[in-house]
């Protein structure tokens, strides 16, 4: 190590370093190691040390150089003085890493870091006279509160080898030549010019205030965060694996792509989508769209025991639900033939083997070497031919993984027929070995993975290599996740089968399909994903900020109607004639110009209990006994005259007098109501787990099914709802006034309600087929 060689710190101090940056160097060892094999071959050259010039030179080259193997080159170009300034060394290292396949072309080298190239002084001395020249009247009135930028930067511009310092100090002696020394005017601060207050968001319009919250996903997909290559330039990535061939691949790459981006989503269809994976979803699909490119949906079928065709269908469904439509839809299945072939190449390169360790023995960080890792090459050709007669024997690769893995499994055997392909196989291909061949294959340019696959890159770039085919980039992202949920899939399977959950898409679940069932609409799930942004770190974000979401969306688009969940029969006993009356009530009270619906307005209507006090209490502004309300939408107020109770002493019915609301004082609310209502059912969902982590042994010792929330559902099987809703279909939202926002469910039938004529008081009309579920706790309005 170079902070345990001797005379280390002396040779550092030696090139012009201070001690102190001598030392803090030491404690770098890959940087140690690297600054001293270029001063030792720069003292080489040279034949003495390096002066304080060469070896600021050397420190950079040391501190920045990607790859060792330039090192000696570049040296060279430095001890010689063929390289003198930091802007030829930042053209040496970015040359360098656009042409990683050796001999490099000396003569294109030269050409393009400016390497004897000479600025004289006179050449500076015009080129500032011409810019000044150009802004001569500005500068004279404006004098020192002229952006002295903008004159270097056009000198630099024509003298692009030109040193920045020079040019500098040419500008500020012409500058002081046409202008003069400094005034006191000149000296005064310039009083800041007030910022523009931003524009005030619209009311009615949240989407506008997300707008400028929120960069769109498509924005941050094309702006500078994303610092990833351009189709083509794969090399440039740090730590990507340059072969003598690879610059060829690269070529066959582009005239197949034409130079187009190429993502692909990857889901195992042995399960249904969560909330994470519309991020991955968002970036993969929205990367590819914002920068002209295609994306791929393939399923990674290769384990036939836990695929079902209901997942494959389910998938797609979801995707295209989220907005998105694939370019083509592949399967890992389509490339088997391929994959077997490459395997058995693999084999004769000397880079996989049989291995007749049971899958207990190869589990775990640390297992036993393979006994039949040097078995020869002729041998694992013929058991790989006949590997389905083998019990456990597995297909191993030769190489150790980042996290430490080491030699992973390429092919394993399966006696389990495929859906797609049938007996033909009974071995089968494994994630490690098939994933970064199939984007081989499909020439994909950016293979986009969350952060636990980051321990995978070696293998995939490895694996590539090893056959010499076209090695694509991984690039990986921080996974997002939900407090009060999980999201594994044996662990909702358990959920399932422990009847605390219905199905896959119970609206208490954060899977894609339980979302879209609760009424999320896809537009807030991609701004929720947008507002997380491409993050490298993982993030657990809060439910509330995805419902945030969906309430901005929904208060755009869910009209609102009048519902009531705990009916209270009212009679209006001075009800003006005629008796059936329709009253219009706009779809968005906040703006009529998006239409109206009509609901019956009759001597009898219902509304909530809690909308009535016998006794109220401090405070309470509703209905009570000499406390009129007004009744939404109607133009009247009314007024208690009589409370009927059944023979329990509960209230059944109020009679009540209505009155013209210009006639009447002001009441302190107006309710809502409903009148020859529907009767439906109303499912209400809490969340489904008591801790903010459920899966924490230290937060919920006893597992997290013991942590299932009781009162996460709540069934009200006779609400009331008007009429405007029948015939709605499922996943129509509505906005029920001041109480929330509803969806209708799947489950519910399509029958229409007759109307309730000559009802009694207070008897709530029978349940009919129509069925609507609550999705999720809102805010009520």
């Amino acid at each position: 190590m170079a902070a345990d060689e001797p005379g280390a710190l002396e040779l550092f101090v030696s090139i012009g370093l201070s001690e102190s940056k001598a030392r803090e160097t030491l404690r770098n060892q890959a940087l140690s190691a690297l600054l001293r094999e270029a001063i030792v071959q720069a003292q080489e050259i040279l034949g003495s040390a390096a002066d304080k010039t060469v070896g600021t030179l050397l420190y950079n080259v040391a501190s920045r150089l990607k790859d060792p193997k330039h090192l000696g080159f570049l040296v060279e170009y430095i001890a010689t003085k063929k390289i003198v300034t930091d802007l030829q060394l930042n053209a040496a290292l970015e040359y360098v890493k656009s042409h990683p396949v050796e001999p490099i072309d000396a003569a294109d080298f030269a050409r393009e870091c400016g390497v004897g190239v000479i600025v004289t002084p006179e050449q500076i001395e015009e080129a500032v006279e011409a810019s000044i020249s150009k802004h001569r009247a500005q500068l004279l009135s404006e004098r020192y509160r002229f952006n002295m930028g903008l004159l270097m930067g056009e000198a630099r511009s024509k003298l692009k080898w030109a040193d920045g310092k020079i040019i500098k100090n040419e500008v500020d002696l012409q500058v002081l030549h046409l202008l003069g020394p400094k005034t006191e005017a000149d000296l005064e601060k310039k009083s800041k010019a007030p910022k523009a207050r931003a524009t005030e968001p619209d009311k009615k319009g949240k989407g506008a205030v997300v707008e400028n919250e929120t960069k769109s996903l498509m924005e941050q997909l094309r702006g500078e965060a994303l610092k990833f290559h351009k189709p083509g330039e794969n090399y440039k990535t740090e730590g990507y694996v340059v072969t003598p061939n690879t610059m060829n691949l690269l070529k066959q790459h582009l005239e197949i792509t034409g130079g187009q981006v190429r993502t692909r989503f990857p889901p195992e269809p042995n399960g249904i989508l969560h909330i994470g994976h519309a991020k991955a979803i968002n970036f993969n699909f929205g990367f590819a769209k914002a920068n002209g490119g295609i994306c791929f949906l393939r399923y990674d079928d290769t384990n036939p025991e836990k695929e079902e065709e209901k997942y494959f269908t389910a998938i797609r469904d979801i995707v295209e639900w989220l907005g998105y439509t694939p370019y083509a839809v592949t399967h890992a299945s389509d490339y088997f033939d391929q994959l077997y072939t490459w395997a058995v190449d693999l084999i004769r390169r000397g880079h996989a083997y049989v291995c007749h360790q049971k899958v207990e023995e190869i589990k775990g960080h640390n297992p036993p070497p393979s006994p039949w890792r040097d078995r020869p090459v002729e041998e694992s050709l013929l058991l790989f031919e006949v590997l389905p007669f083998h019990g456990e024997a597995t297909l191993r690769m030769k190489l150790v993984m980042e996290d430490g893995k080491m030699d992973p499994v390429a092919y394993r055997i399966k006696y389990t027929p495929h859906h797609r392909t049938g007996d033909k196989w009974c071995i089968y291909p494994t994630y490690d070995y098939t994933h970064c061949l199939c984007d081989s294959i499909e020439n994909i340019t950016h293979s986009l993975c969350t952060k636990e696959f980051q321990a995978r890159r070696s293998s995939y770039f490895w694996l590539c290599n090893a056959l010499d085919v076209y090695c694509p980039v991984q690039w990986e992202y921080g996974r997002l996740n939900l407090l009060y949920t999980v999201v594994s899939k044996r662990k909702i399977i358990r959920l399932v089968d422990s009847g605390a959950v219905r199905d896959w898409d119970d609206p208490r679940l954060f899977t894609l399909t339980a979302l879209r069932r609760r009424g999320f609409p896809a537009e807030a799930i991609n701004n929720f994903c947008a507002r997380v942004g491409v993050t490298v770190a993982q993030c657990t974000m809060e439910p509330h900020m995805l419902e945030a979401c969906v309430r901005e969306v929904l208060n755009e688009q869910a009209p609102r109607v009048m519902a009531v969940l705990e009916p209270l029969c009212v009679t209006i006993v001075n009800f003006p004639a005629p008796h059936k009356v329709k009253i219009d009530v706009p779809n968005f009270p906040a703006d009529e110009t998006k239409g109206f619906h009509k609901v019956p307005f009759q001597p009898t209507i219902y509304i909530e209990q809690s909308d009535f006090r016998e006794v109220p209490e401090k405070g309470y502004k509703r209905l009570a006994p000499g406390q009129p309300v007004g009744l939404r939408h109607t133009g009247y107020v009314i007024a208690i005259q009589s409370i009927i109770k059944d023979t329990n002493g509960r209230v059944k019915e109020l009679e009540v007098t209505c009155t013209k609301s210009e006639a009447a004082e002001k009441p302190k609310a107006f309710i809502h109501w409903v009148s020859n209502p529907l009767v439906c059912e109303v499912r209400q969902y809490e969340r489904l787990f008591l801790h903010k982590n459920p899966e924490d042994p230290a937060e919920v010792p006893q597992g997290f099914l013991s942590d299932v929330n009781p009162n996460s559902l709540s069934v009200i099987e006779e609400a009331l709802v008007d009429r405007s809703v029948c015939g709605a279909k499922p996943f129509t939202k509505f906005q029920f006034e001041r109480l929330g926002y509803f969806s209708v469910d799947p489950d519910s039938t399509g029958a229409k309600v007759s109307s309730q004529k000559g009802q009694k008081p207070g008897r709530v009309p029978s349940p009919s087929p129509v069925q609507m579920a609550r999705k999720g706790k809102f805010s009520c309005t």
